[in-house]
């Protein structure tokens, strides 16, 4: 069965970086285009980023362009999210997905404070 376990959350302040992780398995990894999303208190899941199958193509929510990098190993069977220039609004859990599926795995807790 689909397994995605995500990692790498934590308490960082305005400025600083994270870098989630997505580990998969129970499905070929390498064929599925994989997306991000996140769910801030109180509020439903945000779109955050996409990556198609190879890595060639990504695509970024307006709000994370330009501070967030989505990456693909598709050797570990792994999905990345670097996170840069991190900002209070980017706290939220943060869920990987195959495109198309709702997130399966129990996510991780970025929290952005001072």
């Amino acid at each position: 069965q689909v397994q995605l376990v995500e990692s790498g959350g934590g308490l960082v302040q305005p400025g600083g970086s994270l870098r989630l992780s997505c580990g998969a398995s129970g499905f070929t990894f390498s064929s599925a285009r994989m997306t991000w999303v996140r769910q801030a208190p109180g509020k439903g899941l945000e779109w955050v980023s996409d990556i198609s199958e190879g890595g060639t193509f990504t695509d970024y929510a307006d709000s994370v362009k330009g501070r967030f990098t989505i990456s693909r190993d598709n050797t570990k069977n792994t999905l990345y999210l670097q996170m840069d220039s991190l900002k209070p609004e980017d706290t939220a859990v943060y869920f990987c997905a195959i495109r198309g599926s709702l997130p399966r795995g129990q996510g991780t807790q970025v929290t952005v404070s001072s």
